[in-house]
């Protein structure tokens, strides 16, 4: 047994951690060592990854490339791949994945599992809609073989299905093509949510990614930055030296605090002016990633993270609302990220996005003073008809996921009985 978190470092609860390595192997080790769950790279921040007291079985073992057709762009390899590692690597030949979280530092059955989003899903949609194939692992040793177009409903439950439904085995995956890794970016400072949404709207026929940096507590009209890229033309550029950056230790008490927050959100508002570059495109998707342990800074108590979808219809309202209930409790958030979805249907009964804008904060673990925060968001964020996304969960109330993902009794019968986790268990009942 050993002490386990996740990103958000809420806790440090012992884990019985089994490491598989050999795929061939692992039904024997799911059948002796039960209820477990899956446990990749443990960068959701809440206890979707966790199963305190009980069993995790790793993947990072399980990290092979299997076959990469260059001429269709269709990769199959094992759950425990990064990210990172089929972006390198495809790049150079012309493709990349369609879809990325914000690291890179997330392995492939994660991803799948959170059905995980990236700036560009008005364009490409979520991580699930370009998953071909998968070969889940039951833990009654029963390997089931699915897709969009072959057993569809095991694939669906399956994708976004917080690795309820069994052990992702292996996945193929369909690679976009690029020139480069360079992206052609722009910076575009806004003044309030009328014309974040402007930008939004304007933007989506022309750029493939969006998103914005939002001022949650230094102005109450929703000042930010909005940026946007399209992969570049092929170009010879000399790749940049990127100085890494770590937090070596834990602080004894959060650096994101009443006193740094307002000072050091206006700085970064007016330090960045409208702007239009060539960019690696590293540094534009995943600008946290230089920064090791970056989760340090919150200190030993650790951080939530809330990130809610409203509908589109009521985007601006609802948004409006929680910005100002953050500015009057002055739990304010550095890492305040605001952005559109497209209008489009998600591959997974328990996928997270939905057309309309999504908000996600960061804030310091302040105990009942920022649940009690959470709580009012969370009123307005269920009077909205929204959800909160279950890969940044950490206190969700079970009335508000039930409410958030109407199609939770279709995919109830898809659970793997020798599966559990610290969330299925706080939403589900076991």
């Amino acid at each position: 047994m050993r002490p386990v978190s996740s990103w958000g470092r809420l806790n440090a609860d012992l884990h019985d951690v089994v490491n598989l390595r050999d795929p061939d192997a692992a039904a024997s080790v799911l059948a002796e060592r039960r209820p477990g769950v899956a446990l990749g790279m443990a960068r959701s921040y809440g206890d979707v990854c966790l199963n305190p007291g009980g069993i995790l079985w790793s993947t990072k073992g399980l990290d092979h490339f299997v076959h990469f057709d260059e001429q269709l762009g269709l990769l199959r390899c094992e759950a425990g791949v990064l990210v990172r590692d089929i972006q390198r690597i495809a790049v150079t030949r012309g493709w990349m994945l369609a879809v990325t979280p914000g690291t890179q530092f997330v392995t492939v059955g994660g991803a799948l599992a959170n059905d995980v989003h990236g700036k560009n899903h008005h364009v490409q949609g979520s991580f699930g809609d370009h998953v071909r194939w998968l070969k889940l692992l039951r833990s009654d040793g029963e390997i089931i073989e699915c897709g969009p177009a072959e057993r569809a409903d095991w694939f669906a439950a399956t994708v976004g299905g917080m690795g309820l439904t069994g052990l992702v085995l292996e996945a193929e995956l369909q690679l976009r093509r690029v020139t480069g890794p360079w992206m052609q970016a722009e910076t575009v400072p806004y003044e309030n949510l009328d014309e974040f949404f402007a930008l939004a709207d304007a933007s989506e026929e022309e750029w493939e990614h969006t998103v914005s940096w939002i001022d949650c507590i230094g102005s109450r009209e929703g000042r930010g930055l909005f940026m946007r890229a399209n992969h570049a033309k092929a170009q010879a550029r000399v790749e940049p030296r990127v100085r890494s950056m770590a937090m070596p230790v834990v602080p004894p008490m959060s650096l994101v605090n009443r006193l740094t927050l307002r000072p050091f959100n206006a700085a970064y508002f007016h330090l960045h002016k409208a702007s239009t570059t060539v960019v690696h495109h590293e540094a534009f998707s995943y600008p946290l990633d230089n920064v090791q342990d970056w989760n340090r800074l919150y200190g030993p108590r650790g951080f939530y993270q809330y990130q809610s979808v409203v509908p589109r219809s009521v985007q601006r309202d609802a948004s409006k609302a929680m910005l100002n209930e953050i500015t009057r409790s002055g739990e304010g958030s550095f890492l305040a990220v605001l952005k559109t979805f497209g209008n489009r249907l998600s591959p997974g009964m328990l996928s997270f996005p939905m057309p309309g804008a999504t908000l996600a904060l960061d804030f310091p673990n302040r105990g009942d003073r920022t649940l009690a925060l959470f709580s009012r968001l969370d009123a307005i964020v269920r009077e909205a008809g929204g959800r909160i996304y279950c890969a940044k969960d950490a206190r969700m109330p079970r009335a508000l996921f039930e409410a958030g993902y109407p199609r939770l009794a279709e995919f109830l019968p898809y659970r793997d009985p020798g599966i559990s986790s610290g969330m299925s268990r706080r939403l589900m009942g076991s």
